[in-house]
């Protein structure tokens, strides 16, 4: 039961995570979102540091997995990147202020403040 305890509950704040039971609906409704980042031309960068955010927002509140979701996040998005040529480090060893942005803005969802912390760092 993705990112759910026995009670379908986040097991550190106790509060729902996205309801297995509308799964079927999210996945399409990602699907069209990359579709729509696919479209957008390599060169646009704001463009496409918004709707990897808004990937990162909507993949993020479905939590499908028990553990690993942010690591998973992370390395999806570094590979939609990819796609266009950029390099996106989401995850860096040594910079706090990056993991600081990255996790207030997914604890938050905060689709502005993950779109421009995704832009300051994609090259």
């Amino acid at each position: 039961m993705g990112g759910e305890n026995q009670n379908g509950r986040d097991k550190q704040r106790g509060t729902p995570f996205f309801s297995l039971s509308h799964f079927h609906r999210a996945f399409p409704f990602i699907d069209s979102l990359i579709t729509e980042y696919r479209a957008i031309d390599k060169s646009n960068r704001p463009a496409l540091a918004h709707k990897l955010a808004e990937i990162l927002d909507h993949i993020n509140y479905l939590h499908p997995f028990r553990e690993g979701n942010g690591r998973t996040q992370r390395e999806f998005l570094r590979l939609l990147a990819l796609e266009k040529g950029l390099e996106l480090n989401l995850n860096p060893p040594d910079n706090a202020d990056i993991y600081e942005r990255y996790m207030s803005g997914t604890i938050g969802g905060d689709v502005k403040l993950l779109a421009g912390l995704i832009l300051d760092i994609i090259s």
